[in-house]
């Protein structure tokens, strides 16, 4: 039997998830997920598209956490529970989610760099600098990725993921300049 359970100190089913520090406090009940933002029907196959592995349990000899902020359009997106673990197989990769909180968990056997292109990928997300997500960038409109508030001028999917990384990726009028999380408030132990 393959043992799924996460970190010990993230949110276990019922409580509720710790929240950002700059963030208003969301309501108990998981947030609504668009279908378009979902996590895919199969992980491992999303996983493996994305050039990771898809182990039999969490391998901890690597183990960090990022956290991903995602607006477009002035619509803060959720990140879904579960990207990168199948239950069905019960398999699990190194990068994946527990729950809807954005913290992205890094447990690996080996430490090699990742990315957040990969972890878009295995989300079923494009990142490129004319789409994100579902939303296709228009004339007017730019995408702009942030970590710890500094603006990333290289392709946002290169970005390594690095421990208690606050990351933004967001979508909306060139003439805008975005107030972005520079920080997360993550909880202990982790």
């Amino acid at each position: 039997m393959v043992l799924l359970t996460g970190c010990s100190s993230t949110s276990s089913a019922g409580a509720a998830p710790s929240q950002p520090s700059s963030a208003p406090s969301q309501p108990s009940a998981a947030p609504s997920i668009p279908a378009t933002w979902a996590a895919p029907l199969d992980a491992s196959a999303a996983a493996q598209q994305a050039g990771l592995p898809m182990l039999g349990q969490e391998m901890l000899a690597v183990h960090y956490h990022a956290h991903l902020d995602v607006t477009v359009d002035g619509q803060h997106i959720t990140v879904p529970a579960q990207i990168g673990i199948d239950n069905i197989r019960q398999a699990i990769s190194p990068l994946h989610t527990h729950d809807t909180t954005g913290i992205v968990h890094i447990e690996s056997a080996e430490n090699v760099p990742f990315t957040l292109g990969q972890f878009f990928t295995e989300w079923g997300q494009p990142l490129t600098s004319h789409q994100v997500g579902p939303t296709t960038i228009s004339n007017g409109e730019v995408l702009r990725v942030y970590s710890n508030g500094t603006l990333i001028t290289s392709d946002p999917a290169a970005l390594k993921l690095q421990a208690h990384q606050e990351i933004a990726v967001w979508v909306g009028p060139s003439s805008a300049t975005p107030t972005v999380p520079s920080t997360y408030q993550f909880p202990a132990g982790l």
